[in-house]
């Protein structure tokens, strides 16, 4: 694969992504029309996303002390895992959000303010990290290092920041699921 195909293909996932996950929040459409009869399953989801984001951020970590060790090959093992791991969260948020439930957020005070600020920073990092993690594993896999390492500076604390947060997330807003 060249660059300037592998550039396309990442803005293209980047951009369709980006899209679905803006249509599933602005509730265009829902899978389950009637909230009666969404699959039991659909409701572990938020649980799933919680723990596969807790399970990145230990590899990510993990990730990074290998590669300040050299240990290429561990490093680079370690991070497929993670991408697979973000892209079953990212198959999973979209099957629940696509089934039109909707939690909102309890808090008072402010912690309120706190748990909007996670949460719209998690969600702008979250669009931005994609491309950035798809640009960086392209140049990593290719052994364009250089490229790599000035891409890794920033997707690394992004998608770090993303994983974590998106733990926090679900740690606040899970007292006031309605479906628990």
């Amino acid at each position: 694969m060249n660059d300037k195909f592998a550039f396309r293909l990442i803005t293209v996932v980047s951009v369709v992504v980006f899209v679905v996950v803006c249509v599933l929040q602005a509730k265009v459409f829902t899978l389950f029309p009637d909230v009666t009869v969404i699959p039991s399953w659909v409701f572990f989801l938020p649980r799933l996303n919680a723990i596969i984001n807790g399970t990145c951020t230990v590899l990510l970590i993990i990730s990074f002390y290998q590669i300040k060790k050299g240990n290429v090959l561990v490093h680079k093992r370690l991070n497929l895992t993670a991408f697979v791991l973000s892209s079953l969260f990212l198959v999973s948020y979209i099957i629940f959000h696509a089934t039109g439930i909707q939690t909102s957020y309890g808090g008072q005070g402010a912690i309120r303010y706190f748990y909007y600020f996670i949460l719209i920073t998690h969600i702008i990092l979250a669009a931005v990290v994609l491309p950035l993690v798809l640009f960086s594993f392209y140049s990593g896999l290719s052994m364009k290092v250089a490229r790599h390492r000035k891409l890794v500076r920033w997707s690394y604390p992004i998608w770090l920041y993303v994983t974590i947060t998106g733990v926090i997330v679900y740690v606040m807003i899970s007292p006031y699921y309605t479906f628990n």
